[in-house]
This record gives C-alpha cells, sequence and structure tokens, in this order.
C-alpha cells in the first residue's frame, strides 16, 4: 500500500450507538488510524477514543489533533496515560497550537498570540516526555515513554518543534490567517516549499509525513466536478482546484494515482480523510491496498 497508512478523523456528534458503528466501518473499511478532532460542538476526544477501543481490535486511535492551550500539562498527562491504557496502548497524541480565537472565548480561555500559543505546545511536549520518561509516575501509560507523538502545524516554528519531537509532522495546507474556501488552501507549490523546509530542518530524522484531505469526490467526469467546486473559489480557475494537493476529485483510479503521486512528490506518508469522506475514499483504499 505505497507504505502509506490512513487515517479518517471522527468530527460529528452523535449516539454511542452511531459512533461505535462508525469505526467498526472504518475498521472493516481498511484504515489504519481512527482519530478524533478537539473543537467545541463536536464529541469530546479522549472518551471517544475510549468508546473506540472497545468497538475496535486493530486501528489505532489519536487526537488529531489537541488544542494544546486548553489543557494543563500535568492533567493532560494523566489523561493520555488512562487513555492509552484502556485502549490496550494504541493511542497516538496529536497536539496543535489552536487557530479558532471563538472557541477560546467561548471556553473563557485567554486568546495569546500565535507565539505564545506554541511556547505552550512546546512546554507541554517537553512535560509530557518527561513525566512518561519517569518510572515513578502514574497513571502509567501502556507505551514505553508515552504514546506516538503527532504534531500539526504549517508554520516554521511548528515544523521546527515537529521535526525535533514528533513522529507524526501532519501539515495542514491550510495556512491560518489565509482566506477561506478552497482558496485558502494551499497548492503544490506551497507544499514543495513545506516539505523542502522539513527536510532541511530534519537532518535526515525518519518521520511520518501526514496529509489531511478536507473532501473526496469520486466521479467519473472529474473536470464537471471541479467546475462544481468553483463556487468555493470564484478566483481559482479548474485547473488551479484539481492541482491542490487536499482535495481528491475523479475516479477510483485517478485518485489512487493522486495519492501515488502525492506520496512521490511530496513525500506524504500518511494521509487523513475526514470523517464526512471516508466511505467516499473506502473504494480507493482497497484499491491501494
Amino acid at each position: 500500500m505505497l507504505g502509506m497508512r490512513f487515517g479518517v478523523n471522527m468530527m460529528e456528534p452523535g449516539s454511542r450507538a452511531e459512533f461505535v458503528a462508525k469505526v467498526r466501518r472504518a475498521e472493516e473499511f481498511g484504515y489504519d488510524v481512527v482519530t478524533v478532532a478537539d473543537h467545541l460542538g463536536m464529541p469530546a476526544p479522549f472518551p471517544s477514543l475510549v468508546a473506540a477501543a472497545e468497538a475496535t481490535s486493530r486501528v489505532r486511535l489519536g487526537t488529531f489533533v489537541l488544542n494544546t492551550p486548553f489543557y494543563n500539562p500535568a492533567l493532560l498527562a494523566r489523561d493520555v496515560a488512562t487513555t492509552d491504557a484502556l485502549c490496550g496502548g494504541r493511542l497516538e497524541l496529536g497536539l496543535g497550537a489552536g487557530y479558532v480565537k471563538e472557541e477560546f472565548e467561548a471556553a473563557g480561555l485567554p486568546w495569546e498570540r500565535a507565539g505564545k500559543r506554541l511556547d505552550h505546545v512546546e512546554r507541554t511536549v517537553l512535560e509530557l516526555r518527561e513525566l512518561f520518561g519517569d518510572p515513578e509516575y502514574r497513571p502509567r501509560p501502556v507505551q514505553d515513554g508515552g504514546p506516538p507523538l503527532v504534531l500539526g502545524g504549517w508554520g516554521d516554528r511548528m515544523l521546527t518543534l515537529a521535526a525535533k519531537h514528533a513522529d507524526t509532522v501532519a501539515l495542514t495546507g491550510a495556512p491560518v490567517g489565509e482566506d477561506g474556501g478552497l482558496s485558502g488552501l494551499a497548492g503544490a507549490a506551497a507544499w514543495e516549499e513545506r516539505m523542502s523546509f522539513l527536510r532541511s530542518i530534519l537532518g535526515g530524522r525518519p518521520v511520518e509525513v501526514n496529509l489531511l484531505v478536507q473532501l473526496v469526490v469520486v466521479t467519473d467526469d472529474r473536470r464537471a466536478a471541479l467546475a462544481d467546486l468553483q463556487r468555493f473559489a470564484p478566483s481559482m480557475s479548474v485547473d488551479e482546484i484539481g492541482e491542490l494537493p487536499t482535495l481528491l476529485v475523479g475516479s477510483v483510479a485517478e485518485i489512487a494515482d493522486q495519492v501515488a503521486g502525492m506520496r512521490e512528490r511530496f513525500g506524504v506518508s500518511s494521509l487523513s480523510v475526514l470523517e464526512r469522506s471516508y466511505a467516499e475514499f473506502a473504494p480507493v483504499l482497497e484499491r491501494l491496498s
């Protein structure tokens, strides 16, 4: 399977039965990872992952990604260690700096400038590493040293932090501060620049590189589907929309080729789709396997 892992990021609230059915279906489809987002109005990550662990046997389970400034590092360490234990050592911990100001305001938490939020991410990473590296720390995570670390972002500082500490670098492909809609998604040239920057600071250290796909559209008429998406980005041509790495549009064969091309061109070794697209992507996943 191209040496890649594939994940689905769960985001929709619902009943326990609905959630359990979705994660079981994701495992049956062949996904390698089931993750849960961290936004107000969406399911809480840690209890959701424990429920997912009870309903599955194979898939890895992760946060994708936590709004780290929401959390006190010592309290987060307790939740992470407990969740890893209850998930049987299948947890992967994804951390991000947060980017939705309104969520911080709704939670009564200060909205700090980006540098301050990244300071908190770095402080959290170092404290978790220290706590999980202490043989006397309780509760103990199942995985030695704690779960694998996923750091999600796009800018220089987050990528530099990820290059130093992360097992997986999750590139958002949607730079904060850009206009909304498809026009806010990074194009192929921007991805090449970011990957070049990341490789320059990794110093040869092997990491998994994740790409988060925003939408999957399986169709026999790729051109028409891309033209339809123009309503979300009137300033972009159909060809420009078709070159966005975070959109997968076309037949099953065309999308499979696109994924293989991103593996070759950008060095992507992990791909995640949003919950709304996980069934749509399943035939592509089957073809790739």
